[in-house]
């Protein structure tokens, strides 16, 4: 995946099929979907791919728990489905993940029991594992740090865990594969029409600064937080469709979490879950859902969403973890559904569905969901594309597509950091071999050897320092302090990457040190 490829291919096609803004889960997951089916697919993402929300989840792929307790079976359902899909297609990077639920009063365990045994049931012949109750010594061995006053046992259930940053790029690489053309740092500026039909996009090329036109059938907004931006080039009378939500998590030592069990909250202060996951090597601790008036690519977590999180969690955890405790806070912006009269003033109240929108000048929008849906949804806006764009009807091939890297289950088990790279594991490997110096890890900390960055810029279209220690590695999301400390080492092997001079370098360093700050916890 060669961004100057990506370029040369987009002077070579006169007009494409498709055209996809934004490179999150969404539209990716479209520009797969699309390819797949053998149109001519072009994406276009302003920043880097899942630069925005879709880097910032609970690495969950769910069929979501709470929402069966509100009755959304249906959302439910679909979810369970697709996350069953997701584990086959792509197990290299989704696997099984064990919940316990503690019980602290009698009546929890008929109610969770019977609600996780539905559970189990609503997700069929594509059910991970069955529920079952747990005993209060089981519960203690499983969890040795879990606070064990008035502690009955538990319950325990099973979901999927996945990587959301690497899953993108495994996408666009997929999407490639398949004969897409995607390109990041390309911004939209504006729709071009014809005859008051959108038919076209003009993009900035932001390392040139050069801007192109380019025609297609049908243009689809999958920008997810960003959507009514897009919407608003089209129409500028257009109505809001997007609430944005913002999710709070926290980062902390593996010591919080001595199994290997998660645990799910069920009861928080605002009646929300909260989940404490291990994710390489770490404790994720998370969400919040506080509703915001404007959407922000890189949003900060407030005060109150940290005492939140750290008040809930201490009440289920035996060593109550502290401010000083945290080693990276992150936050990100979910794309709700705005329904007419909604304020916003319940985020946790709106449905996560998604909805495609078609506006009167042809502009196809896709609109909420989650990550654990997304190829679904992907495959209603394509369905909904080819009415729009009068494209020859093809069939959707994504429910069984083997993602790009795909590696059997059964395969020998490699370490948290190499797993992502699926049947390339050895290919990296062999890059390590072939110069022992990439060996070296980017920091005592961190897992990552000097080898991923070399990848990323040749594999992986990454182009800067951001790219690499946020969403090629996860390094930022682990431990913000060790990041900015081994920021000045992977600028000089980026660069060299790359071939830019010591004033990039330099500037790198100071970009990524002042965006780092803000995921550390400001005491």
């Amino acid at each position: 995946m060669n961004r100057k490829q990506q370029l040369k291919n987009i002077g070579e096609t006169p007009r494409w099929d498709v055209i996809v803004i934004g490179g999150g889960a969404t539209g990716l997951g479209v520009a797969v979907d699309a390819a797949t089916r053998g149109y001519r697919t072009l994406l276009l993402e302003g920043s880097d791919f899942a630069k925005g929300t879709s880097s910032r989840s609970t690495k969950l792929v769910h069929g979501g728990v709470r929402y069966l307790e509100q009755g959304d079976i249906p959302l439910v359902l679909e979810a369970l489905r697709e996350r069953g899909l997701l584990h086959q297609n792509a197990p290299q990077l989704v696997h099984h993940l064990s919940f316990l639920i503690p019980r602290y009063q009698w009546w929890e365990g008929p109610f969770f029991g019977i609600g996780l045994k539905v559970y189990d049931a609503l997700a069929g012949k594509l059910n991970l594992s069955p529920s079952h109750l747990v005993s209060r010594k089981e519960t203690m061995e499983r969890i040795p740090n879990i606070e064990q006053e008035h502690l009955l046992g538990g319950v325990e259930y099973f979901d999927g865990q996945f990587d959301d940053a690497r899953l993108a790029v495994t996408l666009a690489r997929t999407a490639v594969h398949h004969g897409a053309c995607v390109l990041n740092y390309a911004r939209v500026t504006a729709l071009t029409k014809r005859e008051g039909l959108v038919n076209g996009v003009t993009f900035t090329d932001l390392e040139t600064g050069v801007s192109h036109t380019v025609e297609s059938a049908v243009v689809i907004n999958a920008t997810g937080i960003f959507s009514d931006e897009i919407r608003h080039m089209d129409d500028p009378k257009a109505t809001k469709a997007v609430q944005p939500s913002q999710g709070v998590h926290l980062v902390l030592d593996r010591s919080f979490l001595q199994g290997d069990s998660a645990i799910m909250v069920p009861h928080t202060d605002d009646g929300r879950v909260l989940f404490v996951i291990p994710w390489h090597g770490k404790v994720l601790v998370g969400t919040t859902d506080t509703p915001m008036q404007d959407p922000e690519i890189e949003p900060r977590a407030l005060a109150e969403e940290v005492g939140f999180i750290l008040r809930n969690a201490s009440r289920y955890l035996a060593r109550d973890p502290q401010e000083k405790d945290i080693l990276s806070i992150f936050a990100g912006q979910r794309p709700l559904v705005r329904k007419p009269g909604k304020d916003g003033s319940a985020t946790k109240a709106i449905s996560r569905n998604h909805e495609v929108l078609v506006s009167e000048g042809g502009l196809l929008t896709i609109v909420g969901g989650k990550w654990t849906t997304y190829r679904k949804m992907a495959e209603d806006t394509v369905d909904h594309a080819i009415v729009l764009g009068g494209l020859e009807e093809r069939k959707c091939v994504t429910d069984h597509l083997q993602l790009h890297g795909w590696r059997s289950p059964n395969a020998s088990a490699l370490p948290d950091w190499l797993s992502v790279y699926g049947s390339e594991s050895d290919e990296l490997m062999a890059l390590m071999t072939a110069e022992p110096a990439l060996e070296e890890v980017l920091h005592p900390r961190l897992p990552y050897p000097l080898a991923t960055v070399v990848w990323g810029v040749r594999h992986e279209q990454a182009r800067t320092l951001e790219d690499i220690l946020s969403r090629r590695t996860r390094s930022l999301l682990l431990d913000a302090q060790a990041t900015i400390e081994a920021a000045p080492t992977v600028a000089k092997l980026l660069a060299r990457e790359l071939g830019r001079d010591l004033l990039w370098e330099e500037n790198q360093v100071r970009e990524f040190t002042e965006l780092a700050k803000g995921y550390l916890h400001q005491r």
